[in-house]
């Protein structure tokens, strides 16, 4: 290691420079311009692959909504007892069969109101049927197909598949499949609802990859690229193995292309089939630009390499010449002869080096002056922000004249005998005063139970009758803390999603209590209720990361974060029953727990 130290020394200086520049300069920069070309490629691959993706989950999205009429439709005749009428009446002649198709327009109807629709098409085994494309008798033919033999398995669910045009369609479709009970004759019929292939091949023209939509046996149904149509998966040039690939993110050879591939599944809810969404996009169409704005990047990074080298060279010899000069005629003051003036020819800096210890001490002197001034501007821009934020502050609307203004409604409302109107917007802001009065810090339980009354109160007045509701708070509580708008979002809960779609309404319960060591709280309602199945659902979304119902999501996480896991959200409900949700926490996490005669 000396040895190198001793040769560095030895070597000139325009040597040491030049050698400086390239280890600290020339170096540093190729690496990083080869870092930043890598990563700028990465960047484009990833920036594609989650533009790709994206476009996959649009297309399911657009594509479940617009599947999501002929599902309605489904159901709705699925009990029509009109169309079941036409389908399993025994007519004795055509002259009633034709009037009876003439009186019966709801699939007209349904026709003109939804173009995601394109025709409905009933199966029923009734031989004095004549096939008019809504209403055919079910043939030995169909009963053989794969299509009419899983619908009957799947007694009620939904199929999705593909058909191939016939004689009176001017494209191939997408179409659902369900079984339909007929009660009267006890038998049952078959209901085909053909989807507008027009559009689904629309929502497919919208994005830039090629993307395809295939039923479960891999028949494309839509696509923007219109020769695949009808084809399957394994027929096209994407290659065989596309057909067989599970939902995800794959980098094939897709016709000798190396490509990304997105497939993603797509199940129509009450179906017992599904769909498939496949992206392709070549590597190639993406790393394009970025190879161009590499090869561009390499060349300037080359040429800024050899012209810097050679203009280094150049200027340390230039710098070396002169300071051998300068070396010289110091010699001369070293020799004692202090009468020497120190030139050098130039006004740069090695020329300028007695000229600046001259002006030195007066440039110092400057400096100050320029300080003190620079301070003096400091303080005058301070003095005009303050001046700024006084005004900006006095400008705000004093949160007191919302409720002077809310206080002066009610008293107009009260001098004219609204009575009513008087007492909710005096709730209302009584309930707006304690809502920003919260910072974030436990409050009483009985401060929450009287932002419930305020809430409930509004609520009450307005659905009228149709909404009550009960606050029972056990004295001994009162004083117990608990972190704010804990219970409220349960009460909204209980409004929104259990009463407000009750046609008669019903009543809010809402409970506190002490249980042991702990405080229950309990809101319930008689509103609509839930579903076992949808009770399973609302609980995995409060477990989840991201769930639907933000509100309770929201209390679930602040209760176990604060209180633990045992203080979660208890979901019991029955479907038309009405619903109660619980919690409860430590009595003695910040709180006081009084006996029901010390509530002073």
């Amino acid at each position: 290691m000396k040895g190198y130290a001793r040769r560095f020394n030895d070597m000139k200086l325009r040597n040491k420079m030049v050698w400086s520049y390239m280890l600290f300069f020339i170096l540093p920069f190729m690496i990083v311009g080869l870092f930043v070309v890598h990563e700028f490629r990465q960047t484009a691959l990833t920036r594609a692959t989650e533009q790709s993706e994206s476009t996959v989950e649009r297309v399911k999205s657009r594509v479940q909504e617009m599947l999501g009429v002929p599902m309605l439709l489904s159901n709705q005749l699925s009990v029509d007892t009109d169309m079941e009428d036409i389908a399993t009446t025994r007519y004795q002649n055509v002259f009633q069969v034709v009037d009876a198709y003439w009186s019966y327009t709801k699939f007209k109807v349904f026709l003109d109101f939804n173009s995601e629709i394109t025709r409905v098409k009933v199966y029923a085994d009734n031989p004095t049927l004549i096939d008019n494309w809504e209403f055919t008798p079910l043939d030995a033919k169909t009963q053989q197909t794969f299509w009419y033999q899983a619908a009957i398995a799947q007694t009620g669910r939904l199929g999705w598949y593909y058909f191939p045009n016939e004689s009176r369609s001017s494209s191939s479709m997408l179409s659902l499949v369900r079984s339909v009970y007929f009660q009267k004759t006890r038998s049952v019929g078959l209901l085909q609802v053909d989807v507008n292939t027009n559009e689904l091949n629309a929502i497919m023209a919208q994005e830039e990859p090629e993307i395809a939509l295939a039923d479960e046996r891999g028949v494309v149904v839509a696509s923007n690229r219109p020769g695949m149509i009808g084809k399957k998966l394994n027929e096209l040039d994407w290659g065989e193995q596309i057909a067989s690939l599970e939902p995800g993110k794959y980098e094939l050879a897709v016709g000798g292309v190396s490509s990304q591939v997105i497939v993603d599944a797509l199940k129509p809810e009450n179906s017992y089939n599904g769909l498939k969404v496949v992206s392709v996009f070549p590597v190639e169409s993406i790393m394009k630009e970025a190879n161009r704005i590499s090869t561009i990047g390499f060349q300037i990074m080359t040429v800024v390499f050899v012209v810097s080298l050679v203009l280094i060279y150049s200027i340390c010899t230039v710098l070396t010449n002169r300071l051998l000069k300068f070396s010289k005629q110091i010699n001369k003051v070293s020799m004692g002869n202090f009468n020497t003036e120190l030139t050098v020819d130039g006004s740069d800096e090695i020329g300028q080096i007695k000229r600046q210890f001259n002006q030195m001490v007066g440039s110092i002197r400057e400096l100050m002056d320029e300080v003190q001034s620079s301070h003096e501007q400091t303080r005058e821009l301070e003095r005009k922000q303050n001046e700024i934020k006084l005004k900006m502050l006095a400008s705000q609307i004093n949160p007191h004249f919302l409720y002077n203004a809310l206080e002066s409604i009610r008293m107009k409302a009260h001098l004219k005998g609204e009575k009513e109107i008087s007492q909710t917007v005096k709730m209302l802001g009584k309930l707006m005063r304690k809502n920003l009065e919260l910072t974030g810090k436990e409050i009483a339980l009985a401060e929450e139970f009287e932002i419930l009354r305020c809430y409930l109160e509004i609520q009450k007045f307005r659905h009228e009758d149709r909404l009550d509701y009960e606050l029972h708070l056990d004295p001994s509580v009162e004083r117990a803390s608990l972190l704010p708008l804990l219970i409220q979002p349960l009460v909204e809960n209980s409004v929104v999603h259990g009463l407000e779609r009750a046609v008669e309404g019903g009543t809010v319960v809402v409970r506190a209590y002490p249980e042991g060591e702990l405080l229950r709280v309990v809101v319930e309602d008689d509103g609509i209720g839930m579903s076992a199945a949808k009770r399973e659902d609302v609980l995995r979304s409060l477990a989840s990361q991201e769930a639907d119902r933000i509100g309770l999501h929201n209390i679930q996480h602040r209760l176990v974060m604060t209180y633990g896991e045992r203080s979660g959200l208890t979901i019991e409900s029955e479907e038309h029953r009405g619903t109660r949700i619980s919690f409860c926490i430590p009595l003695e996490r910040g709180t006081e727990h009084v006996s029901g005669h010390d509530r002073g």
